[in-house]
C-alpha cells in the first residue's frame, strides 16, 4: 500500500506522488544544459528538490546524450573550515556515484594520486578535469545541499568550479547545477583564511540562471489527494480540501504531512469508508504542531538566528517598520520558506500553520511554566469567560511582565507572546487560536474558537452534534500604544470591528500594551467597554 511521504526523496513504488519533472520547466533546464550553462536551483527545505534532481538525473541518463551524476555534499559539512577533509569527502562521494551509476571505476582510480598531490583548494578541479577527459559522454553534475558547506570549504568548491569552467565540456563538466535552500548570489561566506566575508556572487560569478522550485498549486494538491482516493476509495470532502489548502498554501511537506496524519494515523481516518472532513484536517494540523514534527522543529530552530529575529520580531510585535529592515535579511527569511513576498513587496508568514507555530514555539517555555487551569475560566454552561481570563492576565502581567519578557530573545514582541502563551495554556483545553500578523500591520489579530454544549445530550454522537451547534468565536486585537492612548483606541476599535465582521464573531476585545517605561502600572492598567458601529468591544490596557 502506498502512502503520503514526509521524509526523504519520493519513491514512486512506496509513495503517492506527482511526476517530479512536472514541478519545473524541463524544457528550460535541458536548454541550459545543452548550452553548457552552470546554474542554481533553490527552494525551502522539504519542497521536493532532491526528488526532482534524482528524476532529472534518470531522465538525462536514459536519454543517452550525457552522463549525469547526482551528488549530495552534506557529508562534507562536518569538516567545516577544514578544506582538505571537506573536499576529500566530496571526491569520495563522487567516485562512489560514478561506480554505482555507470560501473565507472576511473574516478576511484584517480582518487589516491589526486589526494596525494593536491590540497583541497585544487583537488576537486583536478578530479573533474581527469574524469571529463576520460568520460565517453559530456558530464552533467547535480550538486545537492551545496549551502550545507561551511566557510572556506564552500569557497573552495565554488572557486574550483569557476576555475575549471572554461574547459567544458571536454576538460570539465558540460553543465553543473548547484542546489540548496538559498540562491548562491545571496551567500555571505566567512573565510577564516582570508579573514573576510566572501559573497557567493564573487566566488561563483559564472552562474547563468537561478531557478526556484515553486510550491504546489491547488490543483496539484487535489491531484495528489486524488491518488489516495483512487487507490483506497476514501474521499476528501470539498470542505476538507479547502481547509488543507488554507492551512498549507501549497507547501509540499505540509500537504503530505496533513494527509498522512489524517489518513494513516488518526483512527477515524484509517477507516476507508469514512470521508475526510474539515474537522479531521484541523485535528491533524493540531497533532502536527503539538508533536513538533521534525520539519516544524527545524523551521522554528531558525527563529534563534539574529537575522531571522530582525524580520520576524516586528511582525509579531506590530511595531512600525519604517524601512529599517535589511533586504538581504528579508531575502534570507523568504528563502527559508518562513515568509512569502507578494509582487507588490508585501511580506506575510508563508502559511497559517507556520503563523501558529512561530508564536507557539517562542512562547512554549513560558506556557509550560504557567499554573493556569482551563476550568477556572469556563462557565457553568461550558462557555469560555474571556473577560475573566483577560482580567486575570492583567494581574499576571503586572506581577510577572518584567521578569518574563526579559527572558525572551524576541523582547520587542514579549508582551504579545506572553498573552498568547497565557491564552494557549487555557484554550488548549478544548478550543483553538488562529493568528494573523504581518509587517506593517501594527497589530496582531487573534480568533479564539471554543466549542460548548448546547442543550442536553445523552449519547456520544449527540454530544458531538451539540458541540458543533455551540461554538464561541472571540476576536482579540493586540496593539502597542502608538502616539496617544485615544488615537490607539480609535484605530484599534475600527480594526477590531472589521475583524469581528469578517470572522462573524460575537465577542470582541481590544488589548493595548503600553511600553512607556516612565509610566506607572496605575496609568497603564484599565478596562473599558465601548460601542462601535453597533458592536460592544471590551478595551484592556496593559
Amino acid at each position: 500500500m502506498r502512502f503520503f511521504n514526509t521524509a526523504g526523496p519520493v519513491n514512486e513504488q512506496d509513495h503517492y506522488c506527482l511526476p517530479p519533472l512536472e514541478r519545473w520547466d524541463l524544457e528550460e533546464i535541458i536548454r541550459l544544459i545543452d548550452q553548457k550553462k552552470y546554474f542554481v536551483l533553490h527552494a525551502p527545505r522539504q519542497t521536493g528538490k532532491t526528488t526532482c534532481l534524482l528524476a532529472l538525473m534518470n531522465y538525462l541518463n536514459q536519454e543517452g546524450r550525457y552522463r549525469c551524476v547526482y551528488v549530495n555534499v552534506e557529508s562534507a559539512q562536518a569538516a567545516r573550515e577544514d578544506v582538505d577533509r571537506g573536499i576529500s569527502a566530496i571526491l569520495r562521494r563522487l567516485a562512489t556515484q560514478a561506480r554505482d551509476l555507470f560501473d565507472d571505476s576511473y574516478p576511484e582510480q584517480l582518487l589516491p594520486d589526486i589526494l596525494a598531490t593536491n590540497s583541497g583548494v585544487s583537488a576537486l578541479e583536478e578530479m573533474l578535469i581527469g574524469w571529463a577527459k576520460k568520460s565517453p559522454k559530456p558530464l552533467v553534475l547535480l550538486i545537492d545541499e551545496i549551502d550545507s558547506l561551511v566557510g572556506d570549504t564552500l569557497i573552495a568548491v565554488l572557486r574550483q568550479l569557476r576555475s575549471g569552467y572554461a574547459g567544458r565540456p571536454k576538460r570539465f563538466p558540460q553543465s553543473i547545477l548547484l542546489c540548496g535552500v538559498r540562491n548562491v548570489q545571496d551567500y555571505r561566506i566567512h573565510s577564516a583564511q582570508e579573514k573576510a566575508i566572501i559573497t557567493g556572487g564573487s566566488a561563483f560569478n559564472i552562474k547563468a540562471e537561478s531557478l526556484r522550485l515553486v510550491d504546489f498549486r491547488r490543483d496539484d494538491m487535489e491531484r495528489l489527494y486524488g491518488i489516495h482516493t483512487v487507490e483506497t476509495g476514501q474521499v476528501f470532502t470539498p470542505e476538507a480540501l479547502d481547509e488543507a489548502w488554507l492551512l498549507t498554501q501549497g507547501q509540499p511537506w505540509l500537504i503530505n504531512a496533513l494527509a498522512y496524519e489524517v489518513c494513516f494515523k488518526i483512527k477515524t481516518g484509517r477507516d476507508r469508508r469514512q470521508s475526510i472532513t474539515r474537522a479531521m484536517i484541523q485535528a491533524a494540523k493540531e497533532n502536527l504542531i503539538l508533536r513538533r514534527e521534525t520539519h516544524l522543529d527545524q523551521l522554528t530552530d531558525k527563529l534563534q538566528e539574529e537575522r531571522v529575529r530582525r524580520v520576524i520580531a516586528p511582525m509579531l510585535s506590530g511595531v512600525p517598520v519604517m524601512g529599517n529592515l535589511r533586504p538581504d535579511d528579508i531575502q534570507y527569511v523568504v528563502d527559508l520558506g518562513l515568509l512569502r513576498q507578494a509582487r507588490n513587496g508585501e511580506l506575510s508568514i508563508a502559511n497559517p500553520i507556520y503563523a501558529e507555530v512561530i508564536p507557539r514555539e517562542l512562547a512554549w517555555t513560558i506556557q509550560s511554566g504557567l499554573s493556569e487551569k482551563t476550568a477556572w475560566y469556563v462557565t457553568a454552561d461550558g462557555r469560555l469567560d474571556m473577560s475573566k481570563l483577560l482580567t486575570a492576565f492583567q494581574h499576571f502581567f503586572q506581577e510577572h511582565a518584567e521578569h518574563w519578557v526579559e527572558r525572551y530573545q524576541y523582547k520587542e514582541a514579549g508582551p504579545q507572546l506572553l498573552l498568547q502563551a497565557f491564552l494557549q495554556r487555557i484554550v488548549n483545553g478544548g478550543g483553538q487560536i488562529e493568528r494573523e500578523y504581518g509587517l506593517g500591520r501594527m497589530r496582531t489579530d487573534l480568533l479564539v474558537t471554543w466549542p460548548y454544549l448546547v442543550g442536553q445530550a445523552g449519547s456520544a454522537q449527540e454530544y458531538r452534534q451539540a458541540q458543533e451547534k455551540g461554538r464561541q468565536k472571540i476576536v482579540i486585537e493586540l496593539k502597542l500604544l502608538h502616539k496617544s492612548r485615544q488615537a490607539t483606541i480609535d484605530a484599534g476599535l475600527a480594526q477590531t470591528w472589521e475583524y469581528l465582521d469578517r470572522m462573524q464573531a460575537a465577542e470582541g476585545h481590544l488589548v493595548i500594551f503600553d511600553r512607556t517605561p516612565e509610566k506607572s502600572w496605575e496609568e497603564k492598567l484599565f478596562q473599558d467597554k465601548q460601542k462601535y458601529r453597533g458592536r460592544e468591544i471590551w478595551i484592556w490596557g496593559m
